[in-house]
């Protein structure tokens, strides 16, 4: 199965490299918990219940996802720290085209 090389980088700049199926089945929240990225909670598993998930991009990168449906919209409103790049990671399904991404962690989840 292809793979895809995805770059966490924390608040404070720790940077954590991880590599994930690309078969798009696969959620970018899923593959941040299954390889200890520091600054995902994932409190609801991504049943798209809370924002414990939040990340943003840089617009380059934000630009090539789909646009968040209204329920993403809805739960981004509570985050700290929401940026015009912000999502939720529970609703990113990693493909090849993901590959090379930067994603930020925020300082907190809460």
């Amino acid at each position: 199965m292809t793979k895809a090389n995805i770059k966490f980088i924390s608040h404070d700049g720790v940077e954590t490299d991880i590599e994930v199926d690309a078969g798009g089945v696969t959620s970018l929240m899923q593959a941040a918990v299954n390889n200890g990225v520091p600054g995902i909670d994932a409190e609801c598993g991504g049943a798209l219940s809370c924002a414990t998930c939040h990340v943003h991009f840089d617009r380059e990168w934000y630009d090539r996802l789909p646009e968040p449906a209204a329920m993403e919209k809805d739960m981004l409103e509570f985050v700290i720290d929401q940026r015009d790049t912000s999502s939720l990671s529970c609703q990113i399904k990693v493909t090849e085209a993901l590959d090379g991404m930067i994603v930020y962690t925020p300082e907190s989840q809460y």
